[in-house]
């Protein structure tokens, strides 16, 4: 076979303040073809098989944010749109790596490319594990749900514990690590749908409350009577502010995400912020690069909770979308639309 010497790419040309734009004359994406370089030593030539959809990639785009006060840098106009990658080595220089392997990296939203060989982790096969669960429940999204509710939050056997996004890729983790893992006394979800609340529910939660239904709110009271010691949030907005009056006093809340307002220019505030002084609740927010050292370490202990069959890890905690990488684009907003369960994948075919 051939190797590539071009590659189609997604670039950023225009940044959105609001839901990315498709199509029409200022799309927030655009589909160029750009030569690939020469391979130089320790490098390797990859070929993207799957993209990883995450909503930290919405704030890397947004035109609205400081640039200074994002936690990794931001996507230039002009740039390739950054995404975490599962890709298969095509031809390398490196000693570390050999034609065939299966690596996951940054690479981007591009058919091919090339990279150092020590920006990719090669990936361990783990039998009846499929290879796309390092790029959620064993790699990045696995690593952010243990960092958040263990370090951060500080859960324990005693904890009740809330979980919003409960159905997406994060919340989904933090779920089965709170109550197959730490044993907490409580886990209550918090998803849109009846659908996605009963998938919860048999992965290890006492219960999941649907925010999109009528008496959400009175439900919601009724799951934390008594309050709660832990509430780990990934969507922030009018559920965050919720449930700031569900706290115990001196409970902790891990601040993880905040998908509510990602594609709305204009936030609401929060309105019950004088339950964090009065309660003393704790609001730390967080991110997964500052718990690097320590993932390896970790990555190990959720490969043997899998294998001990307290953390579930098959196609119910994953949403692979198929398509050309003409639909790349598509695929990513399912994020946006409440598409997935479980972590949201792109298989290129």
């Amino acid at each position: 076979m051939s190797l590539p010497t071009t590659t189609r790419q997604w670039i950023l040309t225009n940044k959105p303040t609001d839901l990315p734009v498709l199509s029409g004359s200022s799309p927030t994406f655009t589909l160029r073809t750009h030569s690939l370089p020469s391979l130089e030593p320790n490098q390797v030539l990859l070929k993207t098989l799957f993209l990883s959809n995450d909503p930290a990639q919405r704030g890397r785009i947004s035109a609205n944010v400081d640039p200074g006060r994002l936690y990794a840098p931001p996507v230039s106009v002009g740039s390739l749109m950054y995404a975490q990658c599962l890709c298969e080595v095509l031809k390398s220089t490196s000693d570390g790596f050999m034609e065939g392997d299966r690596v996951v990296a940054g690479l981007g939203w591009t058919e091919y490319g090339i990279l150092d060989a020590g920006a990719c982790q090669k990936i361990p096969a783990i039998e009846g594990v499929g290879i796309t669960q390092f790029l959620g429940a064993l790699g990045m999204t696995g690593l952010t749900a243990f960092y958040g509710l263990i370090e951060i939050a500080r859960a324990g056997k005693d904890d009740a514990v809330v979980v919003s996004g409960a159905a997406g890729a994060t919340g989904s983790m933090v779920v089965q690590i709170a109550k197959n893992i730490v044993g907490c006394k409580k886990v209550v979800g918090i998803a849109g749908g009846a659908d996605k609340c009963r998938w919860v529910e048999s992965i290890g939660a006492d219960a999941c409350l649907d925010y999109k239904a009528a008496d959400f709110r009175a439900n919601l009271t009724r799951a934390t009577d008594g309050f709660v010691e832990v509430y780990f949030d990934n969507v922030g907005g009018e559920i965050l502010d919720l449930m700031l009056t569900r706290m115990k006093r001196h409970g902790r809340i891990a601040a993880c995400g905040a998908i509510a307002g990602y594609n709305k220019s204009d936030q609401p505030g929060i309105k019950n912020w004088f339950e964090i002084i009065s309660n003393r609740i704790e609001i730390q927010g967080f991110i997964i690069f500052d718990f690097m050292a320590k993932a390896q370490e970790v990555r190990e202990e959720l490969v043997k909770a899998t294998k001990e069959g307290k953390i579930k890890v098959d196609s119910s905690n994953e949403t692979v979308v198929e398509t050309g990488f003409e639909g790349v684009v598509e695929a990513w907003m399912k994020l946006f639309e409440g598409g997935n369960r479980g972590k949201l994948v792109t298989k290129i075919v």
